[in-house]
């Protein structure tokens, strides 16, 4: 039985009453459904594993080092000790506090968009229920912010099936009252109610401005993932003629010509000119990156990032 089918399963069995049920849309229902069949064939427990590597060490703490013994892990090889020693030691690690995770997932009205089968906001709860089902099954705590240009609804770290299928509904079903975006509010806010380090994934299209300092911040605090959204055409317009273009969280509305070559390239510069900022933006702060889009494959991403993230550990 795959990862998913055995969280979904316990969730059934366990923690969900008939009760429960009638008060979940079918809508939802079949959102989350939709969810575990789509990747139950991609999230495996390989998927849990290569999350428990990738953030491996976040809340353990050195202790000492002690000769190495067949079936030990040659990446804790301690080398200086090894050479001093001539022969190998490893290092040794106990575990120092549980390790929070938080979600930080953007609402915003330009998440609203999607020219292939879903929209961006729909990825976005995709991926954010992908990470709270990884982290829940290694036993971590989670917690989630859900954002606009406000902070819409705060749930806190906690453990348990129950908690996670709170958090994964908040996420599917949750009807934003503001409209725009910034990346200030969610940054701030898990400055002031994170004290202690986490790993905090920050969801989102990012078409925001001036929020560097509090990027800057939050990196230095925590280990601070940055997950970007897009969708093609925000970057590459058809050939269609004439369309109204309209910024779903300013109001503001342009008639654009597609078949005028010189301002679609100037429209895909322009847009490629932004991303590339944003990755230099990210570099610069040493936030890692993960880019998702509307059009791609929603798991291979995620767990491409943890493998990268496993080597460099």
């Amino acid at each position: 039985m795959s990862f998913f089918s055995n969280v979904f399963e316990g969730f059934k069995a366990t923690h969900i009453s008939t009760e429960e049920e009638e008060n979940i849309s079918p809508e939802l229902m079949q959102k989350i459904r939709s969810i575990q069949i789509k990747t139950s064939h991609l999230v495996t427990e390989l998927m849990v594993g290569d999350y428990v590597s990738a953030f491996k060490g976040r809340g353990m703490e050195f202790n000492t080092v002690r000769e190495y013994q067949a079936g030990d892990d040659i990446r804790l090889i301690d080398w200086n000790v090894t050479a001093r020693m001539e022969q190998p030691f490893v290092k040794e690690y106990i575990e120092e506090r549980e390790l929070n995770v938080m979600l930080m997932v953007d609402v915003s009205s330009s998440g609203n968009f999607g020219t292939g089968e879903k929209l961006k906001n729909e990825i976005s709860a995709e991926v954010a229920s992908i990470l709270a089902f990884a982290a829940i099954r290694n036993n971590d705590k989670i917690g989630l912010v859900v954002f606009s240009d406000k902070i819409e609804h705060y749930i806190p770290p906690k453990k348990g099936k129950a908690h996670i299928w709170n958090i994964i509904r908040t996420i599917l079903n949750y009807k934003p009252e503001g409209r725009l975006t910034d990346l200030n509010i969610p940054l701030e806010y898990l400055l002031k109610i994170q004290k202690r380090k986490c790993v905090a994934f920050l969801i989102s299209d990012f078409q925001a401005t001036n929020y560097e300092t509090n990027l800057k911040l939050v990196s230095k605090k925590h280990d601070l993932v940055a997950i970007a959204i897009s969708d093609p055409r925000e970057t590459n317009l058809p050939k269609i003629g004439l369309v109204h273009l309209r910024d779903a969280e300013s109001g503001e509305n342009l008639i654009f010509d597609t078949n005028d070559e010189e301002a679609t390239k100037l429209y895909s510069v322009h847009a490629r000119q932004i991303r590339e900022k944003l990755k230099r933006l990210f570099r610069s702060t040493g936030v890692d990156t993960i880019e998702i889009r509307t059009d791609s494959a929603v798991v291979e991403p995620i767990v491409r990032y943890f493998k990268i993230r496993e080597k460099r550990h």
